[in-house]
């Protein structure tokens, strides 16, 4: 059976990746707190790598196919994507902090936008009608989950999207969307043929340059976080495990088809996140919330039926 033959397997596979995401989140969010901001940031990528490793070692195992020698093209490509994803997963858990944690994944999720005319101009990625009318209608739901309480006008949207939590939120969606386009690039520049063997090379040697940068940057700054950070294994361990997963999923997405369709489906995290949000966290939403969220669900909906 070809590629061709199940054109559609990046669908299960991005959602796999939204709810592996969303339980890293959950798990950096309660990190937080006692490690910092870059602390909980260095969990993800430094407990996440031996996961990373042993995804790889399974991939050349079961394909027999030689590991990837990294090119020039390739490296520039992995560190775009690491490094944006490194001030991307920094300002999320600011974001989340700041609101909650429902709302702090919204927010994030502009990124849809910006990876669609991110992959169109660097990657030549392309962006059909149905697409475009889901990444506004799920944008849409982004932008009303992020008004004040109690007001919906053009005014009070627009007062939402310029708020401090609404600006970090935007600003991490703008460092995924270079780290979405990075990856992908990176994919298709090492094994374009193997997308899951591609997959798993361009995520180890991400996750290997996001821990030596995030490491190096801490035992220069703030020598005490790092020693935190290998304390707080039980749940770090969780993180790194949960972070893998979904980056092995985005990548493995992201390799199959253009990475505007998989942001958007990938908005699928914002449900997982409201339950999360609701069940683990205590947080309340508002109809006006509700509502946005919904919309976000109609965009995903759309994506999927414009792809299959």
């Amino acid at each position: 059976m070809s590629l061709a033959d199940i054109s559609w397997i990046w669908i299960p596979i991005t959602i796999w990746a939204a709810f592996a995401q969303t339980i890293r989140n959950a798990a950096q969010r309660s990190l937080v707190g006692g490690l910092g901001t870059l602390g909980a940031t260095l969990v993800r990528f430094l407990y996440g790598l031996p996961f990373a490793a042993l995804w790889l070692a399974i991939v050349l195992l079961g394909s027999g196919q030689a590991m990837p020698l990294p090119n020039l093209g390739f490296a520039g490509w992995v560190t775009l994507g690491a490094v944006s994803q490194i001030a991307a997963t920094a300002l999320l858990l600011r974001a989340m902090a700041e609101r909650n944690f429902a709302l702090g994944v919204a927010y994030s999720k502009t990124e849809i936008i910006q990876v669609a005319i991110f992959g169109a101009v660097l990657l030549g990625d392309p962006v059909t009608l149905p697409a475009v009318l889901a990444i506004l209608v799920a944008t849409l739901g982004v932008v009303m989950v992020s008004a004040p309480a109690g007001q919906l006008s053009a005014k009070s949207l627009l007062t939402g999207l310029s708020s401090r939590p609404a600006l970090l939120g935007i600003a991490s969606g703008a460092m995924f969307a270079f780290s979405a386009v990075g990856y992908r690039g990176a994919a298709l520049a090492i094994a374009p043929d193997a997308p899951v063997l591609s997959a798993a090379a361009t995520l180890f040697w991400a996750q290997s340059i996001q821990s030596v940068l995030l490491l190096a940057y801490l035992a220069v700054r703030d020598r005490p976080v790092i020693l935190a950070v290998l304390k707080a294994w039980r749940v770090s361990l969780l993180a790194g495990l949960m972070g893998a997963a979904a980056s092995a999923g985005w990548f493995t997405a992201m390799a199959l088809e253009p990475v505007a369709n998989v942001r958007t489906l990938g908005l699928a995290e914002l449900l997982f996140s409201l339950i999360v949000s609701q069940r683990v966290f205590r947080e309340k939403l508002t109809m006006r919330e509700f509502i946005g969220l919904f919309l976000v669900l109609v965009g995903l909906v759309t994506i999927v039926q414009a792809a299959v």
